[in-house]
This record gives C-alpha cells, structure tokens and sequence, in this order.
C-alpha cells in the first residue's frame, strides 16, 4: 500500500499571523528558533503524538523521542516519511538540513546525523513548532 501524502496548507502571510503566537509564527514562518531548555516539550515524557502547531499534521511519536542534552525536543525518527521533508539551510555561514512540515512547509527545526540508532539521526524540533496529543 502507498503512503498517504498528507493535503497541502497554504495560507496568506496575514492568515499565519492571526492563527499563531507571535513566538509561534516567528519560528513556524520565520524560521526562527527558541532557546535551549525554554520550550515546553524539551522534557516531556509522556507517551502520545507530536503534530505540526500550525497545521496538525502528525510528525512524531513520543516513542521516537530521545533526550539528546540539547535542550530541545529530540527525535530520532518521524512518524511516516510523508510527514516532513528536509532542504539544505545555509544561514549563519553554516550548513545545516532544515526540517519542514511537508503538509504547511513550516519550519520546524534541523536534522543532524548525531542521533541514536536505529538512524543514526537527530531530529532536533522546537516546541513552539509542536503540539502534543497525549495517548
């Protein structure tokens, strides 16, 4: 069976900033970041869903989840491959692999290649791009 991309979103600049925080669309359209250890799911260890703030597309599953000692919400894998996509980031003279929500293209965070196996990756997302269902 193949994988279900999810519908795209795609809203005027002025309908992201009326449907998010200030903090939210600074990160989410932004491209943005919050500090280390500020967020609210930096610790969370409750089993459950992490989707997307501005669209609720489902990212990551709490099991997925690993505490990295970043300070910011770590996964080692999304939930389904159609949920994100990554593209080169090459802001503050570095290169990095930003993520984005596949459905909104939001950004959500960067994906490094210092994770846990399975993958060997780290997901390293702010909380101001997540919301959290609990199981």
């Amino acid at each position: 069976m193949a994988e279900e991309k999810p519908e795209r979103v795609e809203k005027s600049d002025a309908e992201w900033k009326a449907s998010l925080s200030p903090e939210q669309y600074r990160i989410l359209r932004q491209k943005g970041t919050e500090r280390a250890f500020t967020g609210k799911y930096w610790n969370n260890h409750e089993p459950g869903i992490y989707v997307c703030a501005a669209c609720g597309n489902r990212l990551f599953d709490a099991s997925a989840k690993f505490d990295s000692g970043t300070g910011w919400p770590s996964f080692w894998t999304p939930l389904s491959p159609s949920s994100v996509k990554t593209e080169e980031d090459r802001s503050f003279f570095t290169s990095r692999t930003e993520v984005l929500c596949r459905r909104c293209q939001s950004h959500l965070g960067h994906v490094f290649d210092d994770g846990p196996e399975p993958t060997g990756l780290r997901y390293c997302m702010n909380s101001a791009a997540l919301d959290f269902q609990p199981r």
